[in-house]
């Protein structure tokens, strides 16, 4: 097996005798795109600190290329770093904003201009390099940024959440670009973010981060489709949560009482009757339609309810379906279906495993 290009041993911190990394390990492979997602708190900066050399692991080691930089400052590891404020030099021209690492490299100037012409070229800022930063757009400035983070050729990129402060049309182009300057340069790029979205939109593998520990590792689709636990099915697709009481208990399936509607429900394991369960639903996982308009499918949840609301979203909508305990679910279908309308009646369905079921935690 190939060494891994990042390698974390069981690496902890903790302030004020809180624990922000909680004994996380992870190999990264050479040319992975890999993201730490997870919500505010849950330590992924801290991780990301630690594996630039900012922040020391109370335990634990980090390896770069096989070599153990766990005692090594962030100038001597061999990566770049792209942060969620630009950290631009208002006083200093783009060209000079990107070369400063060299500057501390004492790399000779016909080398800085060779890297620079190099990066510039890149990030699709030919051209712009005796502008100041201020004569920049938001776009621009961004990739002034990774442009300083990849001028010096680093083994790793890290960026803290790098697209926090762009506006939506500016985040999705810059989405694209991060892509492909990681094809190109076939090196990892370890991005934080607690952005979802992002994070599915450029991983190749991802993690799930909460209280310091990983929640779930691996391909951002397993993850999506087969989460492990009940934090990474509540993060992942902001699905429908459903709580009720276990009745019966089977093999594979089981039915839940949910506020007197029946269902079912793939069985959760260590579960036993009459305890609660958490039921998470993703919305596209469901399907709308009137009443009556399709056959029955066997083992299916079928329920009746009143359309409140339809939200359009462009190329899908949500739709926003009361039921008869008065309950409500979501449900993301075509935006293109116009025989569904407000206040009317309307049926929803779903196969029983295409939802996650868990022992159920106080929230």
């Amino acid at each position: 097996m190939p060494e891994p290009a990042l390698k974390l041993d069981q690496v902890e911190k903790t302030f004020d005798r809180i624990r922000a990394v909680d004994k996380v390990s992870l190999d990264v492979g050479q040319g992975e795109f890999f993201s730490l997602l997870g919500p505010s708190g849950s330590g992924k900066t801290t991780l990301l600190r630690i594996i630039a050399g900012l922040e020391t692991p109370g335990n634990g080691s980090v390896y770069i290329g096989g070599r153990d930089v766990t005692r090594l400052p962030p100038y001597v590891r061999g990566i770049g770093m792209v942060f969620q404020d630009f950290l631009l030099l208002p006083h200093k021209m783009v060209a000079d904003n990107i070369t400063f690492p060299l500057k501390m490299q004492r790399l000779p100037r016909s080398r800085q201009k060779e890297q620079l012409d190099w990066v510039l070229s890149l990030v699709r800022m030919e051209g712009y390099g005796n502008r100041y930063p201020h004569q920049l757009s938001g776009g621009q400035k961004q990739r002034v940024a990774l442009a300083r983070g990849l001028v010096a050729r680093p083994d790793i990129l890290l960026l803290d959440e790098p697209l926090a402060n762009l506006d939506l049309e500016l985040r999705k182009e810059m989405e694209v670009e991060m892509r492909r300057f990681q094809a190109e340069l076939d090196i990892p790029f370890i991005y934080v973010t607690h952005n979802q979205e992002e994070a599915l939109t450029l991983s190749s593998r991802m993690a799930v981060m909460h209280n310091g520990k990983f929640e779930q590792v691996g391909a951002k689709l397993e993850l999506y489709s087969n989460p492990q636990t009940r934090f990474v099915a509540s993060f992942l697709g902001s699905p429908n949560h459903i709580r009720g009481k276990l009745k019966h208990v089977d093999s594979n399936i089981g039915r839940m009482d949910w506020k007197g509607i029946d269902l079912a429900i793939p069985m959760p394991s260590d579960a036993n009757g009459g305890a609660e369960i958490d039921y998470f639903l993703k919305h596209e996982k469901i399907h709308v339609q009137p009443p009556g308009q399709q056959e029955p499918v066997q083992g299916m949840n079928r329920l009746v309810g009143k359309l409140r609301d339809i939200i359009f979203k462009g190329q899908h909508s949500d739709y926003f379906v009361i039921l008869e305990n008065g309950e409500e679910l979501v449900v993301s279908a075509a935006t293109d279906l116009p025989e569904l309308k407000i206040r009317q009646p309307v049926e929803v369905s779903w196969l029983p495993e295409a939802g996650d079921a868990f022992l159920a935690q106080g929230d």
